[in-house]
């Protein structure tokens, strides 16, 4: 049985068809496997190759971030937020992620605007931050 198979039976097996408003012309076409949707020509690979760069985090996160939070916060940017907090911590900057956490916690805007697990990851942070400077 292959993973196409697996994919169209079962209790998971969804089958799903084109809208109205899509050209009826696509439901004749033979679907695509998954290695013609992956297939990459090496020209295409070597175009892409020169204009990538990875991204390495060095602990600066936080200086992308602009405080004070200007809206309700997106998960993406919750979790910056914290990736911002564990690089610093990661790196033992403890006194650069404290004045961050308290930036973002300490303005009643800003906390007003952080779910309540990111609020505590913060204040757990935060608080582990002070432990290690105490040490």
């Amino acid at each position: 049985m292959s993973a196409d198979d697996d994919l169209n039976s079962g209790l998971l097996g969804i089958g799903l068809s084109l809208s109205d408003s899509e050209d009826s012309s696509q439901e004749t076409e033979k679907p695509l496997t998954r290695a013609e949707k992956n297939a990459q020509t090496e020209e295409e690979f070597q175009k892409l190759r020169s204009v990538y760069k990875a991204k390495i985090e060095n602990g600066e996160i936080w200086q992308t971030i602009d405080l004070p939070l200007k809206e309700t916060v997106s998960k993406p940017l919750g979790q910056e937020l914290l990736h911002a907090v564990e690089e610093l911590y990661f790196f033992r900057r403890y006194s650069e992620a404290l004045d961050f956490v308290g930036k973002v916690l300490e303005e009643e805007e800003n906390a007003s605007r952080l779910d309540n697990d990111s609020r505590e990851l913060l204040g757990y942070y935060q608080r582990r931050c002070a432990d290690r400077m105490r040490q």
